[in-house]
Formats: C-alpha cells, sequence, structure tokens
C-alpha cells in the first residue's frame, strides 16, 4: 500500500491531460491513491482548457502528454502560458525524447513551472516526489 501524501485538509486540484485512456486512468488512480481528492480528466489540450474554465480554481498540478490529437501538449503549454497559468506542469509520453526536448523547451520558455518531463508509464515514486513539492513544509 502506498503511503497517502495528501493530508485531508491540503489537497491539490489535479488535472490529467492524456488521449489514451488507458494512460489517463492510470494516472488518476496512482494519484487518488496517492491521497489527491479532486482529479479531472481530459483528452486533449482543448477539451482541458474548455473543463479548466468550469473548475473552481485552475489545477495546482498538470500531467500532460504531449501527443493528442487535435490539440497537443505543445500547443497546449502555449495556451496556459497566455491564461497565466501558474501551477505545476508534469510532461509524459510514449514519443521520442526530442519531441520530449522540444516540449521543455516551449514550457520553459513560457515561464511556466516545469517539474519535469517522463517517459510513460510513470512510476508511482515519480508521481508522488512531484506531489510532495506542491505540499506546504
Amino acid at each position: 500500500m502506498s503511503k497517502n501524501l495528501v493530508q485531508s485538509n491540503a489537497s491539490p486540484l489535479v488535472m490529467v491531460v492524456d488521449d489514451d485512456d488507458f494512460s489517463r486512468d492510470f494516472l488518476s488512480e496512482m494519484l487518488t491513491e496517492l491521497g489527491v481528492r479532486d482529479v479531472h480528466c481530459a483528452v486533449d489540450g482543448r477539451q482541458a482548457l474548455k473543463a479548466m474554465k468550469m473548475l473552481p480554481r485552475y489545477p495546482d498540478f498538470l500531467v500532460c502528454d504531449i501527443f493528442m490529437p487535435d490539440m497537443d501538449g505543445i500547443e497546449f503549454l502555449a495556451e496556459l502560458a497566455k491564461s497565466g497559468y501558474r501551477g505545476s506542469i508534469m510532461l509524459v509520453s510514449g514519443e521520442d525524447a526530442s519531441m520530449m526536448h522540444i516540449a521543455q523547451e516551449v514550457a520553459l520558455a513560457n515561464g511556466l513551472q516545469l517539474m519535469g518531463a517522463y517517459t510513460k508509464p510513470v512510476a508511482m515514486a515519480t508521481l508522488a516526489q512531484a506531489l510532495a513539492k506542491l505540499l506546504p513544509d
């Protein structure tokens, strides 16, 4: 059993943006197991932007795939920057390292708070480490 990293009064709002059903569900389940109570999902960047407008506040943490239909992760990152998003972002991809590097550069060049870029599937320990950075000491 994994350690519940999120205290009941400090649960972040998290969004998983991934077009792959298995990856999206797997990430959501891991986040829930780590104690995140407020997990939202979207299948691409465009759907995520629409969903974010409906939330009570922007997500504290985004887990975002790079390769998605309609609006991919790189376009989504550019839109997040335009909207003034200040939460943390973890990029994930099952694709080549060069595109992962480009997405990292886009995020950093746009002043986004990038927590890292990882190959799918993301390990529970990696996700837990990223969440731990969100929580106050």
